[in-house]
């Protein structure tokens, strides 16, 4: 009787947060308009969901969070966090913050935070630390991404055996087909570099899919049955079931993933037609939506 309850409450929660939240749109890959219940439920049907927001919505963010919010009261609290904006090599001091070793104020003075981190992502990690939940610092610390940048992946070799501990497992597999590194190198195939650095743009790719590879390992790494884990990255990095799905797909191709992506429009009442299953769901915000910077 309890669990009926608990169930009715969630349902009831998730009603009333769709109804307070009218300011956006939600369609699913067929671009069929869908409501946030019904997001939701489907996602908690999922091993991992994907988030993919823009970086400097507030709206955007506002959502994540209430969506970690559901989810975790949808799934009994069997909910991981994890995120594109904090380092494999900052799990440590993420972990004793997390379990109230120290405050905030020593927690940002020792974590390589984003600007932003005050505003769109401490009220995450603060929910995860009243829930006691995991979050996971999924990324590759940005020195060695750099490092891909200028060298490719061979760069990486002359790693110690701590520092590849942070990093996806040798050989990485990479394809300039996937529509996202095409796109980069493309773009990129002009640009030169500054002083007498040359820029490859193939190189720049590699930086990226370097992070994506080792975002996919981090979350793969720490999966359990029955959790569900929730990760949440700029849209580009799981956009298109590409990136770091493409890479925990090599990892296990049975996973059931979901993705949600973020977008941006002029016009709320016109479908998408670009956006048309490149995500499971498309959330369209409005383009003067509240922005963090």
């Amino acid at each position: 009787m309890k669990r009926i309850a608990a169930i009715l409450i969630m349902i009831w929660s998730v009603t009333m947060t769709a109804q307070q939240n009218n300011s956006y749109r939600i369609y699913d890959a067929d671009l069929k308009p869908i409501d946030y219940a019904e997001v939701v439920k489907r996602a908690t049907g999922a091993e991992v969901v994907f988030f993919g927001e823009t970086h400097n919505s507030k709206a955007s963010h506002d959502l994540e969070l209430q969506i970690i919010k559901d989810l975790h009261a949808a799934k009994g609290g069997k909910l991981v966090i994890g995120a594109e904006m904090f380092e494999s090599d900052n799990q440590l001091v993420i972990d004793e913050y997390l379990a109230g070793f120290f405050d905030d104020s020593k927690f940002e003075a020792d974590a390589r935070l984003w600007p932003n981190y005050k505003t769109d992502y401490k009220p995450i990690l603060q929910f995860a630390r009243e829930k006691k939940l995991r979050f996971i610092a999924t990324n590759i610390p940005r020195r060695y991404a750099s490092m891909v940048n200028y060298g490719g992946f061979e760069a990486l070799n002359k790693l110690s055996k701590q520092a590849k501990t942070y990093i996806a497992d040798f050989p990485v597999k990479f394809d300039p087909e996937l529509s996202g590194y095409k796109m980069m190198i493309k773009s990129m195939g002009g640009m030169g570099g500054s002083g007498h650095v040359k820029m490859d743009p193939v190189n720049l790719a590699k930086a990226q899919a370097i992070k994506d590879a080792t975002m996919s390992q981090f979350i793969f790494r720490n999966m359990k049955k029955g959790e569900l884990f929730f990760q949440f990255n700029g849209s580009y990095h799981s956009y298109n079931y590409e990136g770091i799905m493409w890479y925990l797909k090599l990892l296990n191709k049975d996973l059931k993933v979901y993705s949600i992506t973020v977008v941006d429009e002029e016009n709320l009442n016109q479908s998408p037609e670009s956006y048309k299953h490149k995500a499971d769901v498309i959330i369209v915000l409005p383009k003067d939506s509240p922005k963090s910077y």
